[in-house]
């Protein structure tokens, strides 16, 4: 079985391969821009997030992350009716009501306890929903990963964000870095495993879009057969030696660095 795991896995590193030059055809420009991104972030953004992490404490941390969620609810509720989702869509804007009213402005998120789930949904997500293609990964300034899709669609999901309707400037644009901070700081964790990997590049992009697949396909994205079955008749119980494969091999984590 450890065997067969093995050519199972070197069949899909083989298909996604071959798929690169689709998937990211301007992977010599996204790197540089990868290297870039990774550069402020280390000097600028990721020095507040860790502050800000240490300093506040997590239910404020909390009460924040929820204020800024309450504010794309009604560009929430939008979206899920654009994709034909309008059960979803009344759910977001009953979230809205309750969260804007009982929740204080959303530092609370009552509805959640009162059994309404978030049902994120963007502009991008939206276009995909109708067909259209996501185009090539890229990377682009601040935003980092993206597809062409979710990068053509920033415009509109900024637009439709409620905090850009906030006619005091300073007070928005106090709360756009105040958002960019609470952001970093609830990413460092899943950027310290990123980096662990052999190749952090290819470590973003791919966790980019499979969480990209996963959020369009509301959590069910589709399994490509190919990957996963294998004719028993193909390969037989005869073509896996078990001996060459000790419990230390199949131990060892491929993707990480000491």
């Amino acid at each position: 079985m450890t065997k067969r795991l093995v050519l199972v896995t070197f069949v899909m590193c083989l298909t996604a391969c071959a798929s690169t030059q689709e998937v990211d055809p301007y992977e010599d420009f996204n790197r540089k821009m990868f290297a870039v991104n990774r550069f402020g972030d280390k000097i600028i953004y990721k020095p507040f997030g860790k502050a800000y992490k240490a300093v506040v404490p997590s239910f404020a941390r909390k009460g924040v992350n929820n204020f800024f969620d309450n504010l794309t609810t009604p560009r929430s509720a939008l979206n899920n009716f654009l994709q034909g989702k309008p059960g979803r869509g009344f759910n977001e804007l009953g979230r809205f009501l309750f969260n804007s009213t009982l929740g204080l402005g959303g530092l609370f998120d009552i509805a959640a306890k009162g059994g309404m789930p978030r049902y994120d949904e963007d502009f991008s997500q939206t276009l995909a929903v109708w067909g259209i293609p996501d185009g090539p990964y890229v990377v682009i300034p601040i935003w980092g990963p993206r597809t062409v899709l979710s990068t053509a669609s920033i415009p509109v999901d900024f637009t439709t964000d409620l905090q850009r309707q906030i006619g005091d400037t300073g007070v928005r644009d106090k709360l756009y870095i105040l958002r960019l901070i609470d952001t970093r700081s609830r990413l460092l964790t899943t950027e310290e495993i990123l980096n662990k990997s052999l190749d952090p590049y290819i470590a973003y992009r791919e966790a980019y879009l499979q969480n990209r697949e996963f959020v369009i396909h509301d959590g069910n994205p589709p399994v490509d057969e190919e990957f996963y079955y294998f004719d028993d008749e193909e390969f037989g119980d005869e073509d896996f030696d078990e001996e060459e494969f000790d419990s230390s091999d199949s131990a060892e984590s491929p993707g990480t660095v000491d």
